[in-house]
């Protein structure tokens, strides 16, 4: 049988009577309930200020740098391919390379077309314009500032689809004697295209090297190289080749 209790206090709770016996691991376990609240606001307040940060960068800029509207830009990587994977922006576009040409929301331009010789093409609207041994960048530019009469503010991208296969010739007095295909970019030296038919034969003389080159109008040009005095001053600058370029390395006379 339970006593009536007389005193008129309140029953404690389990807590309050584990806190009156037990005062210093109430106190401890007290202190780690508010360090554990604190590093739940720390997390909840990273959380979402990481949110807040991508929600801001996601919006429009408010500069005039954009060239291409933020609804037009997934359509517009889809049907503009990137450059080719060899393409650099020191490549120059020479006669038989084959290019694709397209001008942003203009899919009626939309062109593949092989340079001539003289380097032009023809392009829907302007007709013939000339591209050849200019870069990439600098033959959008051409295109865009012709294109500029008839389209505003026109943006183009031209993708290289297939090079032209430049070759050149060593002969004469060197291992491996042929016809070589020249790098699809960037320039190629009279030592490198050596080098490329194996270097130098037992009897072969450096400082007496012939190059034939023919030009556009069909004309010869000769030149007398002393490829022993390049390779062995460097403050010399390379002689550097052009497609058809024929080699001659002499032999030494004893």
């Amino acid at each position: 049988m339970k006593m009536p209790n007389h005193t008129g206090a309140q029953p404690r709770s389990r807590n309050e009577q584990y806190a009156a016996e037990n005062p210093v691991k109430h106190s401890r376990f007290r202190h780690s309930q508010r360090h554990l609240q604190k590093s739940h606001f720390i997390s909840l307040f990273t959380v979402v200020s990481g949110i807040a940060a991508t929600l801001l960068n996601a919006q429009p800029s408010t500069g005039n740098t954009i060239a291409v509207p933020r609804e037009n830009q997934a359509g517009f990587a889809q049907k503009t391919p990137a450059l080719t994977k060899h393409a650099s922006s020191a490549y120059r576009l020479c006669g038989s390379d084959l290019v694709r040409i397209r001008v942003f929301q203009e899919d009626e331009l939309d062109t593949s077309v092989r340079i001539a010789k003289d380097g032009s093409i023809t392009f829907p609207m302007i007709g013939s314009v000339c591209i050849g041994g200019k870069t990439l960048p600098e033959a959008c530019t051409t295109i865009e500032t012709a294109l500029r009469t008839f389209c505003k503010s026109p943006q183009v991208v031209i993708r290289i689809v297939e090079y032209n296969k430049r070759r050149f010739t060593v002969l004469g007095q060197v291992n491996r004697p042929g016809t070589f295909e020249m790098p699809d970019e960037g320039p190629l030296s009279l030592l490198e295209a050596i080098g490329m038919a194996g270097g130098y034969s037992r009897i072969a003389n450096p400082s007496k090297v012939t190059l034939k080159r023919t030009s556009p109008d069909g004309s010869e040009h000769i030149f007398r190289l002393d490829a022993k005095r390049m390779a062995r001053e460097s403050s010399i600058a390379p002689f550097l080749l052009k497609t058809g370029d024929t080699i001659v390395v002499e032999e030494t006379l004893f």
